[in-house]
């Protein structure tokens, strides 16, 4: 069993772990640092109260942690054992409609969302005023999270290292984990702006 498991991935590659480490680094840390901000406002009082430099602050943070994310994954999958994976045409067409239709969901998503709105600036207090239901939110309920997943498929898929396949099911799953806290903490905190809205409206 042993054997046949380093065939398709290499567990004493120190890349393979460095990657691991990353990929659920970020969205813990982010959560993390979003909660400390709605209650404290730490990022806010640095920027001299301005919670909308804040939120461009941290949205820069979070963009360079996942560009080396994603580097140590391309790392990682090309020091890892290759093996066919898919027939011939099939092994560049599949992995590139993949990337492609990945990468589309995670640029309109961001398109539609705005910095703000894609970089927790709720947690900033900085609301949208209506949720979004355009495209690709009226295909798919977390857009970036599924086209990143795709994304990080397509690479495994490309360069056929099956180890990347296992990052990626990895991937999903603290995709999975990280959104059971923040989306509901996120709609606590619109619902709690849509009960002092009502509040407002009833003492007019």
């Amino acid at each position: 069993m042993a054997s046949s498991l380093t065939t398709f991935i290499d567990l004493s590659k120190p890349s393979l772990i460095a990657c691991v480490a990353s990929i659920a680094f970020n969205p813990t840390a982010w959560n993390i640092v979003a909660r400390n901000e709605y209650r404290n406002k730490t990022i806010t009082r640095i920027f001299g109260g301005n919670a909308r430099y804040g939120c461009y602050f941290l949205a820069l943070c979070i963009f360079s942690a996942g560009m080396l994310r994603d580097s140590l994954y391309h790392r990682a999958v090309l020091e890892q054992p290759q093996v066919k994976l898919l027939p011939e045409p099939l092994d560049t067409l599949i992995p590139a409609v993949l990337f492609s239709l990945g990468q589309i969901f995670v640029v309109t998503s961001t398109w539609a969302l705005g910095v703000t709105g894609t970089f927790l600036g709720d947690y900033f207090g900085i609301l949208m005023d209506h949720r979004v239901e355009g495209f690709p939110f009226n295909v798919l309920r977390d857009p970036m999270y599924v086209g990143s997943t795709m994304s990080f498929a397509a690479t495994a898929l490309w360069f056929e290292r099956p180890a990347g396949l296992f990052v990626t099911a990895y991937v999903y799953i603290v995709y999975l984990i990280a959104l059971r806290f923040e989306g509901p903490f996120t709609d606590a905190i619109y619902s709690k702006r849509a009960a002092a809205q009502a509040e407002s409206r009833k003492e007019l």
